[in-house]
């Protein structure tokens, strides 16, 4: 079965257009409680949580609605991050875990993430049922079987707990400055709460959200205030958070910032070092830097690359029986500890590190020297597909022959956003720009 509504990460778009209207959020919630509700033996009990858009609540009525009309019983977080509805969709026995975020995107876009009973997102095609379902009519209940819905209190701080049990007992975060950017996102008050629990002296940012000022100028995918912070405080650490918390970029005391590739190469290599990394094996996607590869394989360890996307990373270490594994954009992935990436658990990691060596942030945070990446993002016209058309294809064939095997290209469309992804690597960088700029020419030509 193919998925249409579905793309790399749920179900995303533009709050209010089609498809994230309250009207397919009310079909599409009745549609996963049928798809949960066939065997007839379930619990029929969904979790939803919610990031801090505006749209937030209208998605969430509309999908409680749905999803009630089939029987289900709703049980609402209101914004909690995207981790803790994997970890609370398996602590409450839910049926369905169900979050609403647009993730690093800004504030006028929405989504919605499904996750199994077993805190895991579902699969590409457990997805493709649910959009059958969608298409081909739902059979709602009789009036006696409609489910309820309720608001529980007590989400954040279980999340918060189970957050903490995992670094060792004994480590605490006295001495430790740290600055905490939570993206007005969803971790607003969980994350720089852990960090106060746990001992540190905590500098909290983007923790006033308003319903549109996520990801804004703030954050993992804006981590310049943070930096900002960092330096004017004499901060340890700074953590950046996206805004509902999955993925973290961090920020050395000198101000420098470390991607996710850095993050996995020191969790990887530690974990080696502890025999705690399964296989020897580091999972990340096709974006991952050729300088983390060479690393890796340095340590006597090696990298499997997926197609993007955590949910493709996830699926991989399951498969192999791999516990470690992320993407360059800050998904850190640790299944001994989350179903999905935790931005707030990889950051209590790092801390972890820190307090257990002695190190600065600058020399855990630099592993391995990167090779040189340039990445380009072209919006193309909804509906067009630019990859396929002649022009398009002759400028990758030129650039890859430009190449010459001295380095990596690889173009992609987004699976979130109509946008082509164009990314070079190469220690030549002067021919990096140029083939770049080659291929973002033809794509933006593309009628």
């Amino acid at each position: 079965m193919t998925r249409r509504l579905f793309g790399t990460d749920g179900v995303r778009g533009r709050a209010n257009s089609d498809p994230m209207t309250a009207a397919t959020a009310l079909r599409l919630g009745a549609a996963a409680g049928g798809f949960f509700r066939r065997d007839g033996a379930n619990r029929h009990r969904v979790v939803i949580g919610k990031d801090t858009r505006r749209s937030g609540y209208m998605l969430e009525n509309a999908l409680t609605a749905g999803l009630t009309s089939m029987g289900m019983n709703v049980l609402l977080l209101g914004p909690v991050p995207t981790p803790a509805v994997g970890f609370l969709t398996r602590s409450m026995r839910a049926d369905l875990g169900i979050m609403i975020s647009a993730s690093h995107n800004p504030h006028h876009d929405n989504g919605i993430k499904f996750f199994g009973p077993d805190g895991f997102k579902l699969s590409d095609a457990a997805e493709a049922e649910i959009e059958a379902l969608l298409e081909n009519g739902i059979h709602l209940v009789a009036p006696e079987e409609i489910g309820r819905a309720k608001r529980v209190g007590d989400e954040l701080g279980r999340y918060i707990e189970y957050a903490k049990t995992t670094i060792p007992g004994r480590v605490r975060l006295d001495g430790l400055k740290v600055v905490i950017d939570c993206a007005n996102g969803a971790a607003y008050r969980a994350a720089p709460e852990a960090l106060w629990e746990l001992g540190a002296e905590v500098i909290p940012i983007g923790v006033a959200p308003d319903g549109f000022n996520i990801n804004a100028g703030c954050g993992s995918t804006d981590p310049q205030a943070a930096a900002e912070a960092v330096r004017a405080h004499g901060a340890d650490l700074g953590i950046c958070l996206d805004g509902d918390a999955d993925r973290v970029i961090l920020i050395d005391e000198t101000g420098t910032v470390a991607d996710g590739d850095q993050i996995m190469a020191l969790f990887a290599r530690r974990w080696a070092e502890e025999g705690r990394l399964s296989g020897g094996v580091l999972v990340a996607t096709v974006m991952s830097n050729l300088g983390l590869e060479r690393y890796l394989a340095g340590q006597g360890l090696r990298l499997e690359r997926t197609r993007v996307g955590d949910r493709y990373v996830v699926e991989r270490m399951r498969a192999g029986g791999w516990n470690l594994g992320g993407e360059q954009s800050g998904h850190i992935v640790m299944t001994d500890y989350a179903t999905t990436g935790d931005g707030l658990i990889a950051a209590l990691q790092f801390l972890a590190a820190m307090a257990a060596t002695g190190e600065p942030a600058s020399r855990l945070a630099r592993s391995f020297d990167p090779v040189p990446q340039r990445l380009e993002n072209v919006r193309f016209a909804a509906g067009s597909e630019p990859l396929s058309l002649a022009p398009v294809q002759a400028a990758i064939a030129a650039a890859e022959a430009r190449l010459n095997g001295s380095g990596r290209l690889l173009i992609r469309k987004s699976g979130t956003e109509p946008l082509i992804r164009v990314m070079a690597e190469t220690e030549d960088e002067a021919l990096m720009a140029e083939i770049v700029e080659s291929i973002v020419a033809a794509v933006e030509q593309a009628p």
